[in-house]
């Protein structure tokens, strides 16, 4: 895909130029996976030369522009804003016409070492018992007595680029009864927080001894000593022992306001091109949110290769996926329990035919005014296809 903007840069500074310049530097000096140095090389080409484009001339002026292409990398800064319009564009038919809660379920970062050398397993593990949890509560007579409609989004960063393992998840507020009524959660209330935090702590430590009975991780460095069971034990005591948290938020109500604020969530990556502030030969600045005093915004200054570290610990395993869909949402059942949920509560069958996907030209009209296709010299002809530009191993810079 060509990028929307031209060959000329902004002169905003981007998460790309920080790997160019450091990039060599810190793969010298850090063992990486190869997810990780994927990332790395997508990010560091991404609208460059080293991935080819097109040639435009405009038809009034004879201005020439260069587009490259996208890396479509999932950590890429520059990459997600239409990968998350095209998916919020699937999922307005899924959407049921109830409120909707915001839940989040975090690990102690006293596994954050655990998940660095396994995060595969750890990853999915969070999954498994977060959605567990919510389906458990979900059947529950006590609370609704039904299938709930869940969508699980993983995120691994705070706001500094620190380790903080934890899943949002978007809970509709009622439930599919097994006779086909719709229960309707109670207003202002989903499930009790308390509860919740104490068996999403049972499910994830009964499935970590498990995992640690059956060797099924790979231990080194500050987590070797995890390889004896004294030890093991060790930590799922003193995991027993700490207050685990999940957190809700106020229902949201209305697709289009949890579609927007399931946005928020799905196609972010660990810091945007926005947050960052500056970078010199040694460090980069970037602005986070102090959570712990009132969400202050602050600037913090990192060495460069200690910036990138941390932007490494958040690559995910090729091929993980960090979205996932539960209950009337998950995939081998989703059409015929929407259907049942649909009638249930009266809603209007959604268009069998799905729209043709948003055109990239189209999409930055929409949603920035923007025509791609106009000539930004003369600002009147149109640009049109000159020649293909085939990708350059080993670009000038």
């Amino acid at each position: 895909m060509a990028a929307p903007t031209q060959g000329a840069r902004t002169g905003k500074l981007e998460l790309a130029d920080i790997v160019r310049r450091h990039g060599a530097a810190f793969r010298a000096t850090h063992r990486l996976c190869g997810a990780q140095l994927r990332a790395l090389r997508a990010i560091e080409g991404c609208r460059t030369a080293a991935l080819g484009g097109e040639l435009r001339q405009c038809d009034a002026c004879g201005e020439r522009r260069y587009l490259y292409h996208s890396c479509g990398n999932r950590h890429c800064p520059k990459c997600q804003r239409l990968a998350k319009e095209r998916w919020l564009a699937d999922r307005r038919a899924e959407l049921l016409p109830v409120p909707y809660y915001h839940l989040v379920f975090t690990l102690p970062h006293e596994l954050n070492a655990l998940g660095q050398g396994n995060p595969r397993a750890l990853y999915a593990m969070l999954f498994a018992a977060a959605a567990q949890t919510l389906l458990e509560f979900g059947r529950n007579p006590r609370w609704l007595g039904g299938e709930i409609a869940a969508t699980l989004v993983l995120h691994t960063w705070g706001q500094t680029l620190t380790q903080h393992l934890h899943v949002h998840a978007l809970v509709s507020a009622g439930a599919l009864a097994d006779e086909g009524a719709w229960i309707r959660a109670k207003r202002g209330f989903l499930f009790p927080v308390k509860a919740l935090s104490q068996v999403f702590r049972g499910k994830f430590l009964a499935a970590l001894g498990e995992a640690f009975a059956r060797g099924r991780f790979a231990l080194s460095g500050s987590t070797a000593a995890l390889g004896e069971p004294r030890a093991q034990r060790t930590l799922l005591t003193q995991l027993r022992a700490m207050p685990w948290v999940v957190y809700a938020k106020r229902p949201l109500a209305g697709p289009e306001q949890v579609l927007d604020y399931l946005g928020r969530y799905t196609h972010r990556v660990a810091i945007s091109n926005e947050r960052l502030v500056s970078a010199s030969a040694a460090t980069v600045r970037f602005r986070y949110k102090d959570y712990a005093h009132g969400e202050r915004r602050k600037t913090m200054r990192l060495e460069a290769l200690e910036f990138l570290r941390r932007f490494a610990l958040h690559v995910l395993p090729r091929g993980f996926m960090r979205i996932r869909h539960y209950g009337l949402l998950a995939n081998r059942t989703k059409g015929a329990c929407l259907a049942c949920a649909r009638a249930a509560l009266q809603a209007p069958v959604p268009a069998n035919t799905p729209a043709p996907p948003e055109s990239v030209a189209a999409f930055w009209q929409r949603i920035a005014g923007l025509d791609i296709t106009r000539c930004p010299h003369c600002h009147h002809g149109t640009l049109r296809f000159l020649a293909v530009l085939a990708p350059q191993p080993h670009p000038p810079p």
